[in-house]
């Protein structure tokens, strides 16, 4: 059997990654949007089996800087209302909060680099429950509230809310579970002005994504398999 997946995407290197192995075992036909380029309409995201919506280095909330959020916003709006198989992932993530009426906003601060979740209890009933032993790939500096009516999932002592779940199909990561460690450098020099302005030494960054990319990877892929399952 053969499904249509869509991925919208906002910068190049953050891709589906270690996704994408998952996605075309379990038959899914992977199409990229490209954002600010590509048509990204209701009509569009409403046909596709599976949407994923990827991370990127702008705000939600800088539709004046950056227009096509706005139709972007609706479309993402319109398949969530249907609620069909929908994944965000950082700035994806927050697109989905704020198309189901939460509030995005700048903290301020970022957290960038691997790091460990602590799931609530219901992130341990979750799909997230397979990734609770290996720290993730965080890089964010916005926040979104938790959706009316959605479960909180996970949390960091400087963030918060690091997912949600409205029911079993709809799913938003602030984390970066999509990210391949053997593909970091390309996230290191893509951004590399914003590890400058924070002082943050990319070797850092680049040793933990050897030491744990391996098992990150593996649990990434259960937690992945286990979420195809249940939609």
């Amino acid at each position: 059997m053969s499904f249509s997946a869509l991925a919208i995407r906002h910068v190049p290197f953050e891709d589906l990654g270690i996704l994408a192995p998952v996605l075309a075992e379990r038959g899914y036909s992977v199409r990229y949007l490209e954002a600010g380029v590509d048509a990204i309409d209701a009509v569009t995201l409403g046909n596709a089996d599976l949407v994923v919506i990827l991370g990127g280095p702008i705000g939600v909330y800088e539709t004046g800087r950056y227009p096509f959020l706005e139709q972007e916003l609706r479309a993402i709006a319109h398949r969530l209302r249907q609620d069909k198989p929908t994944l965000g992932i950082c700035l994806g993530a927050q697109l989905m909060a704020a198309a189901l009426g939460a509030d995005v906003v700048s903290t301020g601060r970022a957290e960038i680099g691997y790091a460990p979740l602590t799931l609530t209890p219901q992130g341990q009933d979750s799909v997230l429950s397979a990734v609770e032993s290996v720290p993730v790939l965080h890089w964010h500096g916005d926040q979104f509230a938790i959706p009316e009516g959605a479960s909180r999932l996970a949390e960091t002592p400087g963030f918060p809310n690091q997912a949600f779940a409205l029911g079993p199909r709809i799913l938003g990561l602030q984390f970066h579970l999509e990210a391949d460690s053997a593909q970091i450098e390309r996230w290191l020099i893509g951004h590399a002005c914003e590890l400058s302005l924070r002082q943050i030494d990319p070797a850092g960054i680049r040793e933990d994504a050897l030491r744990y990319g391996p098992q990150l990877e593996r649990c990434a892929r259960r937690a992945m398999e286990q979420w195809l399952d249940q939609i």
